[in-house]
């Protein structure tokens, strides 16, 4: 008998969550087959068998959590019973599984239910596994519910629906945490209450990188490629972090406290998603072309929507740009994603008036706010970071050079 554990799929993760089971016990399963889904703190994962044999016990229900290294299954190999633990005394139960679930006792005991999670198979209705985590935590039968959602899917509009009928009246609601929010809560909880932190806005006039973009983009038609104002960003932040490498950088307490300094450029990028805030990376941005980035960034972005997203995809950043532009916010700060020293918060492009050659004129201009770990970033650098990306924002062809 062979115990399935539950992985370590992220250097962040300690727990790790069921989403959902892709086999049943008395299911056989060969190696690589999908046997799991897990939900970690970054991403949902699906996890493949090692093994091969029969499906006997899942141990850990969807929507339920794991420490890393927890049996959260077993897996009947042919190899002999795995000693297991009597829930009072703590001591091994010298019988073989198999033989305690083919008695009459064995049905009996809350040990090993396959009986039992035979019919609650049959009476299972589509859900999500957030969906049945809310079923569970408000006492509602989902069984008693018919699915507004696609193929009859029951959706979380279907809970609220009924709590509201049963109120009679509109009430607070409360959403437990899922576990990518919770680490999200966390990890940023930590870095807003941990790190000293000071911010630094500046702007620049853009009408002339909006206007490559154009040509860019009238360049590549019919290719498919459409180059975003966020690709040249991420291209012109990455190559003033290579100008700057102390910004590229991250803090180490080790000893007296050290700057470490990265070699690579690697560009995270916040992106919202159902799961809730997530950073893809995409490396070696200073490196690669505008339509390189592009192709990345889509690709990252549609993975996000998807919960696609691995470990790979979100691991090695070493600066991150937060982009709310595209919601009209013409301005804010973000908090550090540690351990990065430093994050660019970009608001949206918006008019000025400007006097230019004794005419006033409107201005395209966008706003920057750099905020930056001060134990390793002093003003200096940050407005020298600033100036430089700024200079190449205005003088666009630099960044495509």
């Amino acid at each position: 008998m062979i115990d399935i554990l539950m992985p370590r799929l992220s250097d962040t993760m300690t727990e790790g969550a069921v989403a959902a089971w892709h086999k049943r016990p008395g299911d056989a399963v060969a190696p690589g087959d999908l046997l799991v889904e897990i939900e970690t703190d970054k991403a949902l994962m699906e996890q493949e068998a090692y093994d091969a044999g029969i499906l006997a016990e899942i141990l850990v229900a969807e929507g339920e959590n794991a420490a890393i290294g927890t049996p959260i299954a077993r897996l009947d190999d042919g190899s002999g019973p795995a000693p297991r633990e009597d829930a009072d005394t703590g001591t091994a139960d010298p019988a073989p599984a198999p033989a305690r679930a083919a008695t009459p006792e064995a049905a009996e005991t809350p040990s090993l239910q396959i009986p039992a999670r035979a019919a609650e198979d049959t009476a299972r209705r589509p859900a999500t596994p957030l969906v049945r985590r809310l079923a569970r935590e408000r006492g509602i039968e989902l069984a008693a519910l018919t699915g507004s959602g696609p193929g009859g899917r029951i959706v979380r509009a279907d809970l609220d629906a009924l709590d509201e009928a049963q109120d009679g009246a509109s009430a607070s609601e409360t959403e437990p945490f899922d576990t990518i929010r919770q680490q999200i809560a966390r990890r940023l909880s930590e870095s807003a209450a941990g790190t000293p932190t000071f911010t630094a806005t500046a702007s620049a006039a853009v009408g002339e990188l909006m206007a490559l973009r154009a040509r860019i983009n009238d360049a590549q038609e019919g290719t498919g490629i459409r180059v975003s104002l966020n690709d040249l960003l991420v291209r012109a932040v990455a190559l003033t972090l290579r100008a700057h490498p102390g910004v590229n950088a991250s803090y180490s307490g080790e000893g007296r406290g050290a700057t470490i300094r990265h070699s690579r450029v690697h560009v995270g990028i916040a992106v919202a998603s159902p799961a809730g805030l997530v950073v893809p990376v995409i490396p070696d941005a200073d490196r690669a072309a505008v339509t390189a980035i592009s192709a990345v960034s889509k690709e990252l972005v549609a993975k996000a929507a998807g919960r696609r997203l691995t470990a790979a995809d979100m691991s090695d950043g070493t600066f991150t740009i937060s982009n709310l532009g595209m919601f009209g916010v013409e301005s804010f700060t973000a908090i550090i994603n540690p351990p990065q020293g430093a994050i660019l918060a970009v608001g949206a492009v918006s008019e000025h008036l400007a006097l230019v050659d004794g005419e006033v004129v409107a201005v395209p201009r966008l706003r920057v706010t750099l905020t930056a770990d001060h134990r390793i970033i002093d003003g200096a650098l940050a407005a020298q970071f600033l100036a430089t990306l700024c200079a190449l924002l205005e003088e666009p062809l630099r960044i495509v050079a």
